[in-house]
């Protein structure tokens, strides 16, 4: 009898936790679209340029949005109506119309409209055409396109569009372009799911080791009386200095600026492993080109941070060069004619992020930096000055925040939102010394505070050397009780090209992280070595070892925060991640199977054999085979690791997802059965990459962790409110 007892006890101590539908309500309520109705004057400014260097936007208040029309030259801001009075006559018809459409495109098709706003250009049978905006009347430019060689086409193979490629002449006469060759690149194959007969989708899509990729070959067309002229040189590399596609900023066309006569068109040619940029000058008349000069790195080239940071100056004959080569993004100064390096203009400690204005006469440029000031957060961007001869450095938003920095048109200004993850943002607008001229917006979250939200927690820890410090954040529940022990869950996305955290600016709401920790779980994103916005050789950590995924730091930091806060169970290991992060999540459970329980892997590309080739051959380098057959790309896959499994794996994927095709998580599946390991798999029919926010998987994704790392039930199929998870 005392032997029964004594076993009741000890399973009433060890009864797992409860919960209940309202517990999942009450984490749904720190969702975006639910705590974001709470903020006031949140700092978002989407400014609508009108003339004079004056700005419209909209704003929601207590009372409802509002309207609100600034003029930075005066110092005012002016709370009116554009609808009923134009604002007292501030506005004209023309600006009214503006004001009600804002910034979104009023054309009927993928155009691209010239600068004096006369002409657009579009795509047609692989050809290029032009419209007359006025009369309407079409204009074919090109005859030879065809189909997998056609003009002005937007394909990376995991993005495309019907949009065309290219940039205007200054005077809207001629057209910088290319005429792209994918006759002989692998496909892609995804199939929809219907009643009947499926829908096959098929498309140019090379992968790492192809023998052909995509090719550009450049030239310029003569709009007024259609010409073609061709670049005298062997076609380009689809590669761009920033990014994974010619297209890195909206529907820009990197890495190619007209003159501002329109003479000549000054480019960087990138190699296909973006080890070797070459810059070159071409002539728009007859398509000659010359080499100024190039770089060649061990790694990869990359420059900037969502901006290409190179600028040709016509007019004294230099160029404005960024370059990595003393472990920092920096900028330097060439000779345009000979291709010599004139000098340095920044130095020191800390990236120059973003090139944003060049003054030629003054010869002054403004730049967005980071981690050139000490003792702040290192991925905090602040705004400078300096000149062409690298004197007259000068911070010109001294706060101690991450700034979001939008220059007028003219240049004269610029608007700053300012804020860090815990504190709201302020919005001003400056004059380029840095003044304040007008305070726009101060963020309110007086409402928010009142529900009983609390920001995240930013963390510093160390990394897998024991030196180098990391920078993150903490999610933990508003009700933590610190006399008990939670699991802890890292929600990760392993670079290279972005981190885990994301901008460091105030959000109300980051994806579900703190509605999951509502719901009894310590959840942490660690930006590891490999993520950029830091040196160089921070940024290459795992260059070539794309399975090294930064977990060593993952894993090395959450112990040093287990071992500072008693109330983290780190024995209770959860992650989870989406795209590179759903790689990350499959890799950290095949790699450290003792010290992850559960792992929740969406929409991984587990082997970058099966993924576009720019991502791979830039960061894993050109796959080379082995005379044994073996290649440097299948040690950093996962499915060759999956037997090592030990914990639970949910894996998910949608099966038209034409970023990250299905068949990587399929690769991982198969090698599962075949080392007979239990594992959950959710297939989503039809849809594309982005599933990670839909709210059916926002609740499967609790569900999981809840059952499996905190050892509770569910509550049956809860159905989050019915809207994305943003």
């Amino acid at each position: 009898m005392f032997a029964i007892a004594l076993i009741a006890t000890e399973v009433h101590a060890q009864q797992a936790p409860v919960v209940t539908a309202a517990d999942y309500a009450r984490a749904e309520r720190f969702l975006r679209d639910s705590v974001l109705p709470l903020v006031s004057g949140m700092g978002v400014v989407q400014p609508i340029w009108l003339s004079g260097d004056r700005f419209g936007y909209r704003t929601a208040t207590r009372a409802g949005r509002q309207f609100v029309l600034v003029d930075p030259s005066k110092g005012t801001r002016v709370v009116c109506s554009p609808e009923t009075d134009r604002c007292g006559g501030a506005l004209d018809p023309r600006e009214v119309s503006r004001v009600q459409t804002g910034s979104r495109p009023s054309a009927p098709r993928a155009e691209s409209v010239s600068p004096d706003g006369k002409r657009a250009a579009f795509i047609r049978g692989y050809n290029l055409w032009v419209r007359d905006i006025a009369t309407n009347r079409e204009t074919q430019l090109t005859t030879d396109g065809q189909k997998d060689f056609g003009y002005a086409t937007d394909n990376a193979g995991w993005v495309k569009s019907d949009r065309p490629v290219l940039i205007w002449s200054p005077d809207s006469r001629k057209i910088a372009t290319f005429q792209q060759d994918e006759r002989h690149v692998g496909e892609m194959y995804l199939v929809t799911t219907k009643v009947g007969h499926p829908e096959l989708q098929a498309w140019k899509y090379p992968l790492p080791g192809d023998s052909v990729i995509a090719m550009i070959q450049r030239v310029v067309i003569n709009v007024d009386t259609p010409r073609v002229i061709r670049f005298q040189m062997p076609p380009d590399a689809h590669r761009s200095t920033l990014c994974d596609h010619v297209i890195c900023r909206g529907t820009e066309w990197a890495d190619v600026q007209w003159y501002p006569d329109g003479s000549h068109i000054a480019f960087v040619s990138t190699s296909r492993d973006h080890k070797h940029e070459v810059f070159r000058v071409a002539d728009a008349a007859t398509g000659a080109v010359r080499d100024v000069f190039r770089e060649d790195v061990a790694t990869q080239y990359e420059s900037g941070n969502g901006v290409v940071n190179w600028r040709a100056l016509p007019a004294s004959n230099e160029v404005i060069w960024f370059s990595e080569r003393d472990d920092w993004g920096q900028l330097y100064l060439y000779d345009l004619a000979t291709g010599q390096l004139k000098n340095k203009i920044t130095s020191g400690e800390g990236n120059v992020a973003q090139l944003r204005r060049v003054d030629e006469k003054t010869r002054t440029i403004w730049f967005v930096g980071n981690a050139k000031e000490r003792g702040r957060d290192p991925y905090f961007r602040h705004f400078y000055k300096i000149r062409l001869d690298g004197t007259g450095l000068a911070l010109l938003t001294p706060e101690n925040a991450d700034h979001d920095i939008a220059l007028s048109p003219s240049g004269q200004f610029f608007i700053d939102a300012y804020s860090t993850p815990d504190v709201p943002p302020v919005t001003v607008v400056r004059d380029l010394n840095g003044k304040t001229i007008v305070t726009l917006e101060t963020g309110d979250i007086t409402r928010l505070r009142a529900t009983g939200w609390k920001p995240p927690i930013p963390i510093t820890v160390k990394a897998r050397d024991g030196k180098t410090d990391l920078y993150g954040l903490m999610y933990v529940p508003t009700n933590l009780d610190r006399t008990k022990k939670y699991p802890i869950v890292n929600h990760i996305y392993p670079g290279p090209q972005t981190g885990s955290v994301g901008g460091r600016s105030f959000s109300p709401a980051r994806g579900d992280a703190q509605a999951l920790a509502e719901l009894g779980f310590i959840v942490v994103e660690i930006d590891g070595m490999g993520t950029p916005w830091r040196s160089k050789s921070f940024h290459d950590a795992y260059y070539g070892k794309m399975g090294d995924n930064t977990l060593p730091d993952q894993v090395a930091g959450m112990k040093e925060l287990a071992a500072r806060y008693p109330w983290i169970d780190l024995n209770r290991a959860g992650i989870y991640g989406h795209s590179g992060g759903g790689f990350a999540t499959a890799d950290a459970m095949f790699r450290y199977p003792d010290f992850f329980k559960v792992g929740i892997s969406e929409a991984g590309n587990h082997d970058q054999r099966e993924y576009e080739d720019d991502w791979g051959e830039r960061y894993q380098g050109l796959l080379t085979r082995n005379a044994d057959g073996s290649d440097n790309y299948a040690p950093e896959a996962n499915q060759p690791l999956a037997k090592n499994l030990k914990g639970k794996l949910l894996l998910a994927h949608g099966t038209m997802d034409d970023n990250v095709p299905p068949y990587n998580t399929l690769l991982v599946v198969n090698e599962l059965i075949a080392a007979n390991k239990d594992f959950d798999l959710i297939l989503l029919p039809n849809r594309a990459h982005g599933f990670g926010n839909e709210a059916y998987m926002v609740r499967r994704r609790w569900d999981y962790f809840v059952k499996n790392l905190l050892g509770a039930e569910p509550p049956r199929e809860y159905r989050i409110g019915g809207r994305p998870v943003q």
